[in-house]
């Protein structure tokens, strides 16, 4: 194989990332188990907010179908029970999460409104607001 071959970053750009069945069994599990997964650990997220403006993004029907897809895809990942590094393991415990998270926001960022974000600071607080 080509050294090219081996260092080529994947398309993005085509429509077909995803079937349309995994893009909404990943959209099916993200409504399901996004916010309680999120109660659970937001006091322990440094990366919080990206997480709620990603899932306010990928949730955005103004969002193109493959941002939605990588979106969603790493969102399923974020709230899956078991994954490489279990959740409750101090320290680690989301190193995974946030590696697969940030990943996702680096390819959509230009589609993360500041709407998206605006929204996402409005729930922390709100969720804020009532563990005070």
């Amino acid at each position: 194989m080509p050294s090219t071959a081996r260092n080529a970053q994947p398309d993005l750009t085509g429509q077909q990332i995803q079937t349309p069945a995994a893009i909404a069994a990943n959209e099916r599990r993200v409504r399901l188990g996004f916010w309680r997964k999120l109660a659970r650990f937001v006091g322990r997220l440094p990366f919080a907010e990206d997480v709620v403006a990603a899932y306010y993004c990928a949730l955005d029907s103004g969002t193109p179908l493959r941002v939605r897809a990588i979106l969603l895809a790493a969102l399923a990942y974020f709230i899956m029970p078991a994954d490489i590094v279990p959740d409750f393991i101090l320290g680690f415990g989301f190193t995974d999460d946030a590696t697969v998270i940030a990943t996702a926001i680096g390819l959509a960022y230009r589609h993360i409104t500041e709407d998206h974000r605006i929204a996402a600071r409005r729930v922390l607080q709100t969720a804020g607001d009532r563990q005070a």
